[in-house]
């Protein structure tokens, strides 16, 4: 057998993020965590207290062999392995999430398992990679049959939401979000940037990055993660006013706001901290999602609704409604 060549340059780094609320009535301690996040019987699960409890699980592997999404209906065959992992964001929020990297090419023929498995996350493709129509498959969704690495992710989700630690009666009502991401390269000398964030239907996020080469995938996914869960908590605490009759004055309607608005005091608030654990070559990717449409301008000013109503709600009435004098 001819000596094997070494890798080539990652061309396409894919990934797809599933966030929701974890069906527990009280959060996850860090040990807890640890249990329900624990995978592998051979790698441990990285725990952290600071700046916030967070859980993250060591890397599981699904072996694949099918043909890659297009959107030109190309038919490139790959065959790899695909990363899948969770998280646990103080110990309410769990994440799970799939990536892979694919080379710009790859040999004619199928190479021995052996050799596949030794690169973990690495997806190669049989030929030249058409990294463009690849990358807007992947956003589309791709065809069946393709691969999907959503299923992936969501077969981990399911499988720790089955997990005996949770009781399955979260706090308060929510839904899952999905955040499907490709990572392409960036011109030579340019730095990373956010080409695209979009808010499609069916609570599903798509992510258009430019990176430079050498990018570690493990770091776009740590930031994908990231980018996931504060468009969940936006999101959620949006849905958390729909419906809210805010300025009836009556009793019942009160209260009716501090029951709804509630489980966001107690569970959510606390948790808006973009870019704590991205990788500080990859957090200018933030900035672009704060000037527009404005992350974190929107959190504050849902905040601060949240706490004129409690305000607003904790005074009594006969201070609130003053009648005219004739």
């Amino acid at each position: 057998m001819a000596p094997r060549q070494s890798t080539p340059g990652a061309d396409l780094v894919c990934g797809e993020v599933r966030t929701c609320l974890l069906p527990a009535r009280q959060a996850l301690d860090i040990r807890s965590a640890a249990q329900l996040l624990a995978l592998r019987a051979d790698e441990r699960v990285l725990l952290s207290e600071r700046p916030g409890l967070y859980a993250r699980s060591p890397d599981t592997l699904t072996g694949v062999d099918c043909p890659l999404p297009s959107a030109t209906g190309a038919r490139v065959r790959a065959v790899g392995t695909v990363a899948a992992r969770a998280a646990l964001t103080e110990g309410r929020l769990l994440q799970t999430s799939a990536r892979f990297r694919v080379p710009a090419s790859g040999p004619d023929q199928r190479r021995p398992w052996g050799e596949y498995l030794v690169r973990p996350g690495v997806v190669e493709p049989l030929g030249k990679l058409p990294h463009e129509a690849v990358a807007r498959g992947v956003l589309d969704g791709g065809r069946h049959g393709d691969l999907d690495v959503g299923l992936i992710a969501d077969g981990l989700l399911t499988r720790l939401l089955r997990h005996p630690l949770l009781d399955q009666r979260p706090p308060f009502r929510s839904r899952p979000t999905r955040l499907r991401w490709v990572a392409l390269p960036a011109a030579p000398g340019d730095g990373p940037s956010l080409e695209r964030f979009t808010l499609a239907e069916d609570e599903l996020r798509t992510v258009r990055l430019r990176v430079p080469e050498g990018t570690d995938g493990a770091e776009l996914a740590v930031l994908c993660d990231d980018l996931a869960l504060h468009d969940w908590l936006l999101t959620t605490v949006v849905r958390m006013f729909d419906g809210i009759r805010l300025g009836q004055g009556a009793a019942e309607d009160a209260g009716a706001v501090v029951r709804t608005l509630r489980p966001a005091v107690d569970h959510l608030l606390h948790l808006w901290m973009p870019a704590a654990r991205v990788a500080g070559g990859l957090a200018p990717l933030w900035d672009p999602l704060e000037e527009r449409p404005g992350f974190t301008r929107q959190w504050q000013a849902l905040v601060q609704r949240i706490r004129d109503q409690f305000t607003l709600h904790a005074i009594p009435s006969a201070h609130r409604e003053v009648e005219p004098v004739p």
